[in-house]
């Protein structure tokens, strides 16, 4: 939670912003086990609308993202791209309760002020779910002792799965092996893999007094990682003190998320709910 003003965290209608592969399993989360927990659709916007048909009831589709308002949802859940974050995402705060699912966009440190200055401005709850962070509530409570000295992530995918901007990996080759495609602060990385290093965000968010610019990350090309991303991560207190985690997340070639961080999502969603 990144900033909230309502103790009573129930919602029952829930508005899903994009339809990749992410935005589906949530949707059939949401239709299949949703009643039972007290959840209800209230619509389904995608980039693309003709990509909806057949799969979502043409009554909650929602074809012009700016009338979102009118499907009164008490929370919308980003999964598509930061872009959306940075046009709907103070109009979606004074609205409804807000999960970002691409929290690269707070990597802006202008838009992630007024973010918050939104959702206490409305009395609305900001959220970043964990994802593929492995220990985020621990990183959390180090950093909100003040013991926290430094956080480091490496994520090393096959190079299919890179959504880059640039010319970073325009050159790979199958076989090739290990390349480190860049090392910087998060705040860096952000702009050059704005859907690969969401996990980095919401470390960065979870880290908040070394924030996107003080917590360090780095990319790796793998092409031998034809099943899994890996993703690692050093967190280092005083006296000595470090935890260094190893987590291999399936994944099919060419996916920019892996399979476990969709049920991560979910019960991200569920535990706010």
């Amino acid at each position: 939670i990144l900033s909230s003003n309502d103790p009573q965290l129930l919602y029952p209608s829930i508005g899903v912003v994009g339809f990749g592969h992410l935005g589906q399993y949530l949707v059939e989360r949401i239709h299949k086990d949703g009643p039972a927990l007290g959840l209800t659709l209230g619509f389904v916007w995608n980039r693309n609308s003709g990509k909806l048909s057949g799969l979502v009831p043409s009554e909650l589709i929602l074809g012009d993202l700016s009338s979102f308002a009118e499907r009164r949802c008490d929370v919308i859940i980003e999964v598509c791209h930061p872009q959306i974050v940075k046009e709907f995402g103070l109009q979606f705060l004074s609205q409804s309760h807000f999960m970002v699912g691409s929290p690269s966009a707070l990597a802006d440190p202008d838009l992630n002020q007024k973010l918050r200055q939104a959702a206490q401005k409305y009395g609305r709850t900001l959220y970043v779910p964990s994802g593929a962070l492995w220990g985020g509530q621990d990183i959390q409570r180090l950093n909100d002792s003040g013991k926290l000295k430094a956080l480091f992530i490496r994520m090393s995918k096959h190079p299919s799965c890179f959504r880059l901007t640039g010319d970073l990996l325009t050159d790979w080759t199958e076989g090739e092996g290990r390349r480190v495609l860049f090392r910087g602060s998060v705040a860096e990385l952000c702009p050059l893999a704005p859907n690969n290093v969401n996990t980095m965000a919401a470390a960065a968010v979870a880290a908040g007094t070394l924030g996107f610019t003080g917590v360090q990350g780095e990319i790796v090309s793998d092409t031998a990682l034809r099943d899994y991303h890996v993703v690692e991560v050093e967190v280092t207190g005083p006296d000595g003190f470090s935890v260094h985690t190893v987590r291999r997340n399936p994944a099919k070639l060419g996916a920019v998320t892996g399979s476990a961080t969709y049920s991560s999502f979910w019960n991200s969603l569920l535990s706010k709910s």
